[in-house]
């Protein structure tokens, strides 16, 4: 058997150890912290004459491997991220076009309507603060709005005339040319 005080002679080299392990202080601290405790409980297991700090590294990379694997096993397992990424599609070819006719509908905007089309509809800024970024009155931003909103739907209705067929606007950028 051995005594605690010569358990924590070997502290500093276990916690060494534990680090070169882990690769991580908190998580070598929780291994020195498990491994400490193992040795306690099992102190009647250790041999008088033996060498205590292998005895420790023994138990400490053995509950690091155990731990280890758990991880692998388990929590990989059933990680909802691989089988969300491969459940990924890519947009079909009829919103990837309606997006390109809005894109290029908002190029042909003006800078000022185009802006405060994109503060409000695409970042969901208020009237007030678009109205202090601008350094602008409120009522100036409610009016550009409603221009950029009525000038991107005249010239998304012009694309669909001159292109047999076009599809609607995309639902995401419905509520700012309705609105």
């Amino acid at each position: 058997m051995f005594s605690n005080t010569e358990l924590l002679q070997h502290n500093e080299r276990l916690e060494k150890f534990a680090y070169k392990l882990t690769r991580n202080e908190a998580d070598a601290q929780d291994l020195l912290q498990s491994t400490l405790l193992r040795a306690i409980e099992k102190k009647e297991l250790f041999k008088t004459g033996s060498n205590l700090y292998s005895w420790l590294s023994k138990i400490m990379y053995n509950l690091f491997v155990s731990a280890y694997r758990r991880k692998t096993k388990f929590e990989t397992q059933y990680d909802p991220e691989p089988y969300i990424e491969k459940q990924k599609l890519d947009a079909s070819q009829d919103i990837k076009m309606e997006f390109q006719d809005v894109d290029n509908a908002m190029d042909e905007l003006s800078d000022d309507h185009r802006e405060v089309l994109v503060m409000v509809c695409v970042k969901g800024m208020q009237y007030a603060e678009v109205s202090d970024k601008l350094d602008i009155p409120v009522g100036t931003v409610r009016s550009r709005l409603s221009r950029a909103r009525e000038n991107l739907q005249a010239r998304l209705e012009e694309t669909k005339e001159t292109i047999p067929y076009v599809p609607t606007v995309p639902r995401t950028h419905q509520a700012c040319v309705a609105a």
